[in-house]
């Protein structure tokens, strides 16, 4: 059982000995994001009828920051151990694939709550937030989180080299990211585009976690929810498969 364990503090560590790029850099661009959205935008748009844009904004920059650190903690980690070589040292040790996935996935998590956590605590600074049913951003942010942690180790073990990883999260990641509703409620969109958000899965667990923050939302949580969970265990299944098998790390 100290297999993982010892795997998970390694991966904590790893970016936690470069927190000012790791986590400082990311908090930096969400405040950014506030900045120049909610001074540009406050007076213009209301969300939900008498929530200013900025309190709505703040949670969508929270999830959004949380989704992205998880994805780049476990896929920058695995495919800078395929091309530096040091792979090998994880597996000739006693480690199933199922211990891989629990270290990698867990200190994404970490890594991705850590970084929400601060971008929470500093953008309070910029607009009153109440949470008025806790309940839901908790649960959100961990399967998000989580969610994304697998993601992030099924493009590691895809991408051979850094330009097919960049693309992975260029044109997958990033545009179902900031398609999400992080920026706007999709009520005010057109039809089609509404129809286009709610099949994109990042919407719901971002329209989720805002659910705990105003208990209103776009759509159910329990809905949300339902989405998020059968989405994690497509990608954990899909993902403890190729770690099975070995998908291009053994050879």
């Amino acid at each position: 059982m100290t297999g993982w364990l010892t795997l998970f503090y390694k991966e904590v560590l790893r970016f936690w000995k470069v927190a000012f790029q790791t986590v400082g850099a990311p908090i930096l661009t969400a405040v950014l994001y506030l900045l120049i959205f909610g001074h540009v935008l406050e007076e213009h748009v209301k969300v939900y009828d008498e929530i200013g844009y900025t309190s709505f904004l703040i949670p969508g920059l929270v999830m959004m920051s949380v989704l992205q650190n998880a994805f780049a903690n476990t896929s920058s980690s695995l495919i800078q151990s395929k091309i530096t070589g040091n792979l090998v040292f994880l597996l000739v040790a006693p480690l199933s694939h199922r211990a891989w996935f629990v270290a990698y996935v867990g200190a994404s998590v970490v890594r991705g709550l850590v970084v929400g956590l601060g971008v929470f605590l500093v953008t309070l600074w910029f607009a009153p937030l109440q949470l008025a049913e806790p309940w839901w951003a908790v649960l959100f942010a961990l399967l998000g989180a989580a969610l994304l942690g697998a993601l992030g180790l099924l493009a590691g073990l895809w991408a051979e080299k850094f330009d097919q990883m960049a693309a992975f999260q260029n044109f997958l990641i990033m545009p179902m990211t900031f398609l999400a509703g992080v920026f706007y409620s999709v009520h005010s969109l057109p039809p089609f585009w509404q129809t286009a958000s709610q099949l994109n899965p990042f919407f719901y667990m971002i329209d989720g976690f805002r659910r705990g923050f105003f208990g209103v939302s776009d759509v159910s949580p329990w809905l949300s929810l339902a989405v998020v969970v059968s989405s994690f265990a497509v990608v954990a299944a899909l993902v403890l498969h190729l770690l099975h098998i070995g998908y291009k790390i053994r050879s």
